[in-house]
């Protein structure tokens, strides 16, 4: 199994960008797959979330900014990030996780699967 996360770079505040997750060894229609963030000195915190049926989930400090899709052709999730803030500064990681264990989606424990991170900076 493995999720490769790319995208992201340097954006200006308020601008926007869009992260890939290759997803192989996983089906999308399986499998959950949600994306992280690690800024520097900080614990990683969970972002979104998109279901085996399509269903998605966001945290309260990205919903109505950021929005997660997915390609199944393509096995891939993608996170669209508009109106960026300086506090969206973060390693974002994509995760899997297993639908019939998975609870509450915004606990790093539930993810079975991890990626490398990808850096997204926002610059004021």
């Amino acid at each position: 199994v493995q999720l490769q996360a790319s995208g992201g770079g340097l954006v200006k505040a308020g601008g926007s960008t869009r992260l890939s997750c290759v997803v192989s060894g996983l089906s999308l229609d399986t499998y959950e797959i949600g994306w992280f963030r690690q800024a520097p000195g900080k614990e990683r915190e969970w972002v979104s979330t998109i279901g085996s049926t399509d269903d998605t989930y966001y945290a309260d400090s990205v919903k109505g900014r950021f929005t997660i899709s997915r390609d199944i052709e393509k096995n891939t999730v993608y996170l669209h990030m508009n109106s960026l803030k300086s506090e969206d500064t973060a390693v974002y990681y994509c995760a899997g996780a297993n639908p019939w264990t998975v609870v509450l989606r915004h606990e790093t424990y539930e993810y079975d699967y991890w990626g490398r991170g990808t850096q997204v900076t926002v610059s004021s």
